[in-house]
């Protein structure tokens, strides 16, 4: 749909500003009503804070902007898949669908490694829908890494 998209770019912009500051660029939005409530990219080398993912951080600036934990309403548009914290933050959180760009083979914990979000019983279920702008989110990534790799 053109709304996914849309949402989809705008997680790739947060992850362009992660990537300018030597994070991997991983961005992150959350949407409550069709509009964006929260965004968010990787902070982790910045912050020196192995919890300062994209995903989490957004969650937490949504749950600050409306006041509540639970976010049953809202949906998350992020560029690469969760890891296992992440998956378990959107669980936690009550967030009703993720939208995800780019898969992690390595650590990807919503169908890659394997599934927190479906393959065990919580009391949560959160709907998936992959591949929103896939080639995008893949090269950003694989970008940011050959550039790492050259400066070496």
């Amino acid at each position: 749909m053109e709304k996914d998209i849309i949402f989809m770019k705008e997680a790739l912009k947060e992850a362009k500003k992660a990537e300018n500051i030597l994070e991997v660029p991983v961005g992150a939005v959350i949407v409550k009503d069709g509009k964006i409530i929260a965004r968010a990219y990787n902070q982790k080398e910045t912050k020196n804070d192995s919890t300062k993912h994209a995903e989490i951080i957004a969650i937490q600036k949504a749950s600050k902007k409306l006041k509540a934990w639970r976010l049953s309403d809202c949906e998350m548009y992020v560029t690469l898949e969760p890891c296992s914290m992440c998956a378990g933050a959107l669980i936690q959180s009550r967030i009703k669908k993720v939208y995800i760009g780019a898969m992690d083979e390595k650590t990807g914990s919503c169908g890659s490694v394997f599934n927190l979000l479906k393959d065990y019983k919580f009391n949560h279920n959160v709907e998936i829908e992959y591949g929103i702008l896939k080639e995008e989110c893949e090269n950003v990534l694989k970008d940011f890494f050959k550039e790492l790799r050259r400066k070496k």
